[in-house]
Order: structure tokens, then sequence, then C-alpha cells
């Protein structure tokens, strides 16, 4: 059996984001697994509960980093936690995000700067 992949690679070594029938992978380089220490992330498709295109995705992260990298206006990488909400963040200045909200996985939220960020959001519409 054979699935197939859509992996969607940003330019200037980037977090990589792999879709297949039954999962979401995000796959950080070895840098940003050591700025931001994390490690990657296999999540079911089924906890997709939305998908949007964010243009602006600096200004968007909120919480207390913990882990993580921060660069102010620069680049940010790790996990940001509030009150209920823990998320996944892997962004950069000038290149749009896509916010991935899920029910019942390790985070809450992923965001994750992408170079074809509209498409990647077409591409994760809720599994049904």
């Amino acid at each position: 059996m054979v699935d197939n992949v859509i992996a969607f690679d940003n330019y200037r070594a980037m977090a990589t984001l792999q879709l297949t029938p039954t999962h979401l992978t995000v796959r950080f380089t070895p840098a940003e697994k050591i700025g931001g220490l994390v490690r990657d992330v296999e999540l079911p498709r089924t906890a997709v509960r939305s998908a949007e295109l964010v243009t602006e995705p600096l200004g968007e992260v909120r919480g207390l980093r913990a882990p993580g990298l921060a660069l102010p206006g620069v680049r940010k990488v790790g996990t940001w936690r509030r009150r209920g909400e823990r998320t996944l963040v892997c962004v950069r200045k000038g290149q749009p995000a896509v916010r991935v909200r899920l029910d019942g996985a390790r985070y809450d939220t992923v965001l994750l700067g992408a170079d074809d960020a509209a498409a990647l959001v077409r591409s994760l519409a809720p599994a049904a």
C-alpha cells in the first residue's frame, strides 16, 4: 500500500509540512530543533478542525514562549502557551503562514510559515 504524500517545502531551509490521507507531519530543520527546542510532530488528519491563511504571522503569536526562540520582528520557533491553549509556532518575517486549529491533539494550534500558504490551506480542508 502506498500513500500519496503532498510535501510543502519552504525556500531557505524552514520547516516542511507533509500531508498524507491520514496524517499531517511537521518536520523541522536541525537548527529549528535546537533553537526552538522542538521536535518533528505527526498529527492525525481527523484532528484538523480548521485551516486559515495568516498574512502577518509574527504578530499573531500569543502567549508565553515556553520553550522556544523569539527574535523580535524576525523569527519565532517553539511552543507558545496561554491559559488552556498550546501553540506550535514556526514563522518568519515576510512569509505568510497557515494556522491549523486542532481537536484532541498535543497542540491546540499549529502556526507554520509556508511559501505557498494559500495552497496549503486548500489542501488542509478538515477530514470528513
